[in-house]
């Protein structure tokens, strides 16, 4: 989640939902408005809606408290993102239906303008959908996209809008399984370091399987890595050794409650990034290092060489027959704990209120900024991480991906 794989008290006025409405929303020439200050881009997705569309919203209000409204917004035909390079005044969109990348501008009126069309589909994408994370921007002529659909990396350039080469992941695909990247990548010593989980075509648990794409940025060269001793492993964190910790997602954690013994126990692995392979002897249960209960998650912290795991709290989500490991997952229940990566000690941190399993990380001018989902798909807050998830803007609908413009 989706190698993801962003989450204060919220309170409206009329004067801050003025502001939130920035492109298109309201009259980003209304007194008070702020011209030159910070301006981003949040794509949210309607999936509640049938059919599913996404709508993009530009707006200065990201790190205080704002309700935003889609009038006005970029609506997309389906699952829909926004991506790029902070601070560079371009986003670029895509959705799951199509494998056409849309860049719009930002024009002198704070608003976004369409400028230019690449496709991946002779390739062989025919889906752009998935995580922000899944587009890697090296720099302003050169981007990487992580299809696990095609099995391959897309290399193309985001000035000229053309792709210029691919790499195959043909030896990571599996027979009867659905490979998914991570919502949370890690960068390091010139290297993307993308993790990989897999998960059967059918029924509600993961595949026992752990995996890597690391990509060298100066050479496009691939590593593959893979670890047979647990699965769904999605999140990642950079230690103050240097080595990547990687853990199972709270989708696997949730998958292990449901089914049982069927899915492997969510669990932290390591990377090293010299040798570009897992470390074998290195392997720890994620509900053990928390003293039990259903663990998953790894979701780095604004203090280095720490991460947060998230650990479900079946009174406020409980678990019943029936009970479907997604919906678990993005239920409200999960409680952050604080993991030391040196010492591997976990600390529950009672004062971030309890939120969604799926956790994506997002920086703003100031602050990094975390999402949580609301009940049914209906609605996602952001909120500060290391603020005792104090929460700021909240938008309809889930956004996956959020994009600093200026």
């Amino acid at each position: 989640m989706k190698h993801l794989f962003a989450l204060r008290s919220l309170r409206l006025s009329t004067a801050a939902i003025a502001l939130s409405l920035f492109a298109g929303c309201g009259d980003d020439e209304e007194e008070g408005t702020d011209t030159d200050g910070p301006l981003y881009a949040i794509t949210t997705q309607l999936l509640a809606e049938d059919p599913s569309d996404s709508y993009v919203l530009v707006t200065p209000d990201a790190e205080k408290a704002a309700s935003l409204s889609l009038d006005g917004a970029i609506k997309i035909s389906g699952r829909a993102l926004g991506v790029g390079i902070p601070k560079k005044g371009s986003v670029y969109v895509v959705s799951d239906e199509s494998a056409t990348v849309t860049r719009y501008k930002l024009n002198s009126d704070g608003k976004l303008e369409a400028s230019g069309t690449v496709s991946f589909s002779a390739q062989g994408v025919t889906s752009l959908g998935e995580y922000q994370a899944n587009f890697q921007f090296v720099s302003e002529t050169k981007a990487y996209f992580f299809d696990g659909n095609a099995a391959k990396i897309v290399i193309w350039n985001p000035t000229a809008m053309t792709v210029t080469d691919t790499r195959s992941l043909d030896a990571l695909v599996l027979p009867n399984t659905v490979m998914a990247f991570s919502g949370a990548v890690v960068r390091t010593g010139g290297q993307i370091i993308m993790p990989v989980g897999w998960r059967p075509v059918e029924g509600s648990s993961v595949t026992k399987k752990a995996g890597v794409v690391s990509i060298d940025t100066a050479t496009d060269s691939v590593t593959l890595a893979t670890d047979d001793r647990c699965g769904y492993t999605h999140d990642a964190a950079l230690g103050t050794d240097g080595k990547v910790y990687i853990a199972t997602e709270a989708y696997g954690a949730a998958s292990r409650r449901v089914v049982g013994a069927d899915s492997p126990e969510p669990c932290l692995l390591r990377f090293d990034p010299t040798t570009r392979d897992f470390d074998k002897t290195f392997y720890r249960s994620l509900a053990e290092l928390v003293g039990g209960g259903t663990a998953g998650a790894l979701i780095p912290s604004h203090t280095p060489g720490t991460a947060y795991v998230r650990v479900l709290d079946e009174s406020i989500t409980p678990v019943s027959e029936g009970s479907h490991p997604r919906t678990l997952a993005s239920g409200t229940g999960w409680q952050w704990w604080e993991l030391n990566l040196a010492t591997l000690t976990a600390t529950r941190k009672a004062d971030f209120p309890s939120t969604s399993g799926s956790v994506f990380l997002f920086e703003s001018e100031n602050q990094t900024l975390y999402t949580e989902f609301g009940a049914g798909a209906s609605s996602t807050t952001f909120r500060v991480l290391g603020d005792n998830g104090k929460a700021t803007v909240k938008t309809p609908g889930l956004s996956f991906s959020f994009l600093q413009l200026r």
